[in-house]
């Protein structure tokens, strides 16, 4: 039999909005931007968290990818699903109807266990097309998505934070 350690991952993101005060440490998932003149100002709630659900990681390591559109977990390497529920991430916008607007999610974010450990988030994508707008009535909501990286034999509960900017064009 081989040796595996319980892996659970849940991502806070935290919410960069365009020329915003960091909010990373709110106790709300809402942030408000300041706009262009003439701009409403953007409003960013996040409404459902990435989670990757939970696995266990034997000793090759592995990864687990949440996919933004279908919010199916895919899991490669010496990797196995324990269960749980996993979810891509869940964003609305709000603002000048008919804007068209930026989303921008970093290329990576290190999550960190109790224990001091690190796993790595990478390849954040999001449902969105080329050129989002918000709609007629100056909302918009997208869904995202990315692949947890996780070392061999490496055990916890990571956690960690997700900055989201979004801008208008």
């Amino acid at each position: 039999m081989k040796p595996y350690l319980f892996l659970l991952a849940a991502l806070v993101p935290g919410v960069t909005p365009a020329a915003a005060q960091c909010l990373l440490c709110a106790q709300e998932s809402t942030a408000i931007s300041t706009a262009r003149k003439g701009e409403m100002p953007l409003r960013i709630e996040i409404e459902t968290r990435l989670d990757m659900g939970r696995i266990a990681v034997g000793a090759m390591g592995g990864e687990v990818e949440v996919d933004p559109v279908s919010g199916a977990r895919r899991l490669r390497g010496d990797v196995v699903d324990l269960g749980g529920f996993a979810l891509s991430g869940t964003v609305s916008v709000r603002g000048e109807p008919g804007a068209e607007v930026r989303v921008i999610l970093p290329a990576s974010v290190d999550l960190e266990s109790g224990r001091g450990r690190t796993a790595r988030v990478t390849g954040l994508v999001t449902d969105l097309g080329a050129a989002p707008r918000l709609g007629p009535d100056g909302r918009l909501q997208f869904r995202f998505g990315g692949r947890l990286q996780v070392a061999a034999l490496d055990d916890g509960d990571y956690r960690g934070r997700i900055p989201v900017t979004v801008e208008y064009q």
